[in-house]
């Protein structure tokens, strides 16, 4: 049997081509469903990130809070911070809801700008949520990753008179200490 050397060069140059444009094509495809992919859920994804960066934009200067005859929200939070991150769209929807009534405080703990509130406060693990009433009373701190429907009924509580003091902690939160410098820095968080 006589094989031809050329028509074998040409057909294995010929499946080679293939190859390569199959390859070209299935790489194109892959990298379009990703940025396809990217473009549709990057939104979904990032929201929480997106919520805690927006937070200290969108608050309320304390000093005001403290001062307008109006009860007030006041969060600690970190970007870093996962639990902060779960709790970012319980927290918008909060704001959305209650703005109007409620001053809502967004204060970042790696923000020096904040550290005599952190201090005031006894901030070392977050998130921390402290309710005050119209004249700037605490009424109630939460520590951790918390039920909605706990911080709803506290929210709502707010009017009422005499309110007992209440401090709800749960074990889902991020710590945070103070350093030598009397800078607040992130040391771990859950």
């Amino acid at each position: 049997m006589f094989v031809d050397i050329n028509t074998l060069k040409v057909q294995t140059e010929s499946r080679e081509q293939n190859l390569k444009t199959n390859f070209k094509t299935i790489f194109s495809l892959i990298i379009s469903i990703v940025m396809i992919t990217s473009l549709l859920f990057g939104k979904f994804f990032f929201k929480s990130t997106y919520l805690l960066k927006s937070f200290g934009e969108l608050s309320v200067d304390p000093e005001i809070a403290f001062t307008n005859n109006k009860p007030t929200f006041l969060e600690f939070y970190a970007e870093w911070c996962e639990v902060c991150k779960e709790m970012a769209p319980q927290v918008s929807a909060f704001k959305d809801e209650y703005e109007k009534d409620i001053n809502f405080v967004f204060l970042n703990v790696d923000n020096q700008k904040w550290g005599n509130y952190i201090q005031k406060f006894a901030v070392n693990g977050i998130p921390q949520v402290n309710l005050f009433d119209k004249k700037g009373n605490l009424i109630s701190t939460f520590i951790g990753k918390q039920d909605e429907i706990k911080i709803r009924e506290s929210i709502k509580n707010l009017e009422k008179e005499n309110k007992p003091y209440e401090e709800i902690v749960n074990a889902e939160f991020s710590t945070i200490q103070e350093n030598n410098n009397n800078e607040v820095n992130p040391r771990s968080h859950g």
